[in-house]
């Protein structure tokens, strides 16, 4: 059996999918509540940013993966109107449950799909053809704070590039190494603090101690531009935000 990294922890591949199902089902109650409290309102910003870069137009066809409680989808929806189309969808039931609710009560109606992003249940991108053949797939793909918890990433980007039409884009919104000036004072809070905050706020330190350590595992900002070029993604603009804490990757579907 293959094996693979759960936070510092090698477990068979087989059973991360499962263990990172159980971590968001524990979380997904205060979710947001944490996220606020861990990032001081910051993830709020970082993923405005993203909705900028994203530049959604009216009419665009979008799929949010690991959309969780719906920040991104929420956004998008309104951008892309009556004939545009934004799909939510994340692997954990628990979280889409509270992402759909949540646009429910604010008159959002989504579509919403439990899949696994590296086994994508939508058709292949491709341009409209000749004679009226309408175009498929999606022209914009965002994944935010979720490709670390996925057990192969590179067949999730390369599932991802699938999906999109040609010269469609994939953000990817997500922690990276900061700069040595950073670290040192931030694996004192990701790993003292973000725990006591998880037992105190969500009863669980642990799923906390394992977001700190998936963030560590998780490849560089250099690293993931590669692995986005070798999915299928001809262009990778990197912008890197909070002193390097979080990048935002754009890739360009060729």
């Amino acid at each position: 059996m293959a094996q693979t990294h759960f936070g510092f922890e090698t477990v068979d591949e087989d059973q991360k999918a499962h263990r990172v199902r159980g971590v968001f089902d524990s979380v997904a109650a205060r979710y947001d509540l944490m996220n606020d409290l861990l990032s001081g309102g910051l993830h709020r910003a970082w993923k405005a940013y993203a909705v900028a870069v994203a530049g959604v137009q009216p009419g665009m066809q979008v799929l949010d993966i690991a959309g969780g409680t719906g920040d991104l989808a929420r956004a998008f929806a309104r951008q892309v109107g009556r004939h545009g189309r934004v799909v939510l969808t994340d692997i954990n039931e628990a979280m889409l449950r509270v992402g759909r609710d949540r646009l429910l009560d604010e008159g959002l109606v989504l579509p919403t799909v439990v899949c696994d992003a590296e086994r994508l249940p939508f058709a292949d991108g491709a341009v409209g053809a000749g004679g009226g053949a309408a175009a498929t797939g999606f022209d914009l793909v965002s994944v935010a704070f979720g490709l670390r918890n996925m057990t192969h990433k590179e067949a999730a980007l390369r599932e991802m590039a699938r999906v999109l039409r040609p010269g469609g884009r994939l953000l990817v919104l997500e922690f990276s190494q900061p700069p040595a000036a950073l670290r040192k004072p931030y694996d004192w809070y990701s790993f003292k603090v973000m725990p006591l905050l998880g037992r105190w706020v969500a009863g669980d330190a642990d799923s906390y101690r394992y977001l700190a350590e998936s963030i560590r595992m998780h490849p560089d900002a250099a690293a993931l531009k590669t692995m986005m070029k070798s999915a299928g993604f001809g262009h990778v603009d990197v912008h890197r935000l909070a002193g390097g804490i979080v990048a935002l990757h754009v890739g360009i579907r060729c």
